[in-house]
């Protein structure tokens, strides 16, 4: 479905196929192995132009959309899961920027990522708020010219190898969430600590850490959009904008599993004849082609839909974050399945799409949470259509009724 996709969403979807090629792949194995972040892969990414490109251009960026920057991620992770959220956090973190930094922090944090010569990670959860963001327990102090920040993070990919830190705490906790405050705090300044990295089951490539803020000292410059309180809308439109980002990753662990267990089926011999050749597995791989597919379009509107400014896009993020994960592990399940017992072992490319599919289900909001922001959209939904009928619906005789919106 190349073809449907914009010119320069072309451009950019050939360019991360090369690099997913010629730079992920024959490394993804290793990577996985030994944990090493893919700093030759981001080199590759560099040069090819496509790090930060969702940047604003007077920023230094490409000014590309959320759409631009999902089929990056797609044929990134089509390769290595892992080296997709590398390249996607980054969008995660600098979003918060974008939508709500001031023209100085604009100025002084975004040339830098969009140059890829910095990455950014994104500190909102914590040991005891995970799904419940509004209930951190990081507390932020203004002392006069600085913030003082008390507390943890956890879950922080790209944490050990960051030069910036989204960071949202507590400025008045008597006010929930909108007490909250984000804060951009830098790698090195006095009292952050980067701390234990997490032993993850899959995107083994990329470094996922606790953060701690002892006494730790921030400009007040570095108060995100220079107000307080305004941190938790701020992230919560960052994840909308940042979600078909984690849906897209699912559909190029989808679809990279699936172009295994299509190569591996066609190529093994069973009775003799490939085991392509039979029915039941003509239908395994023609469900798996037909979801992946359906994902991938969900995403690509979801995509469309921000980059075209629709309001309240929580429900189409939410929706393909859903799909496009699920997907993702079902297909990677299924192609366990054809493998056989080759399937389960390490020395073939399968089983490591399993590992890192999974946890696509769960970070940047759990699958569950995604489905509590999909069924609140529809009740609003439904009481707005309410609103504008004149009669209950009990009052229409049986089988008759207004058409669904």
């Amino acid at each position: 479905m190349r073809e449907l996709l914009p010119a320069r969403t072309q451009e950019y979807q050939a360019r991360a196929r090369e690099v997913a090629e010629k730079f992920v792949r024959p490394v993804a194995a290793e990577l996985d192995r030994t944990g090493e972040y893919p700093w030759s892969v981001i080199q590759a990414l560099r040069e090819y132009g496509l790090m930060g490109i969702w940047i604003p251009p007077e920023y230094g960026g490409q000014g590309a959309g959320v759409l631009d920057m999902c089929v990056v991620v797609e044929e990134l992770s089509r390769a290595c899961g892992g080296v997709g959220v590398a390249y996607a956090v980054n969008g995660l973190g600098s979003f918060p920027i974008i939508l709500g930094g001031t023209e100085e922090q604009k100025q002084r944090f975004l040339p830098p990522i969009a140059r890829g010569e910095q990455l950014i990670a994104f500190g909102l959860s914590e040991k005891w708020s995970g799904s419940d963001a509004g209930s951190l327990i990081a507390r932020a102090t203004r002392d006069g010219d600085e913030y003082v920040i008390h507390g943890e993070k956890k879950w922080n990919t790209n944490g050990g190898v960051a030069s910036v830190y989204t960071v949202y705490a507590s400025t008045n906790p008597e006010r929930g969430t909108r007490g909250v405050s984000a804060f951009l705090v830098e790698k090195g300044t006095a009292g952050f600590e980067v701390g234990k990295r997490e032993d993850t089951l899959g995107i083994r490539c990329v470094p996922v850490h606790e953060l701690h803020f002892r006494n730790c000292r921030v400009p007040a410059r570095n108060l995100l959009g220079g107000k307080e309180g305004t941190g938790f809308a701020n992230a919560m439109m960052t994840l909308d904008r940042a979600r078909p980002g984690v849906a897209a990753q699912a559909v190029g662990l989808a679809q990279g599993a699936f172009e295994w267990a299509v190569r591996f089926t066609s190529e093994r011999q069973q009775f003799g004849q490939s085991v392509m050749s039979f029915q039941a597995i003509q239908f395994m791989l023609a469900d798996m082609a037909i979801q992946i597919e359906a994902a991938r379009q969900l995403v690509y509107t979801a995509a469309r839909a921000i980059d075209a400014g629709l309001p309240n896009p929580s429900k189409l993020a939410a929706m393909c974050k859903v799909m496009a994960t699920d997907t993702a592990m079902r297909v990677a399940t299924d192609a366990v399945q054809l493998f056989g017992g080759y399937g389960y072992c390490k020395d073939y490319p399968i089983e490591k799409y399993l590992r890192d599919a999974k946890i696509t289900q769960i970070y940047e909001g759990t699958n569950q949470i995604q489905r509590v922001v999909i069924g609140r959209a529809l009740t609003r939904e439904a009481n707005q259509i309410a609103g504008h009928l004149d009669v209950k619906v009990e009052h229409f005789p049986a089988g008759t009724g207004p058409a669904p919106r």
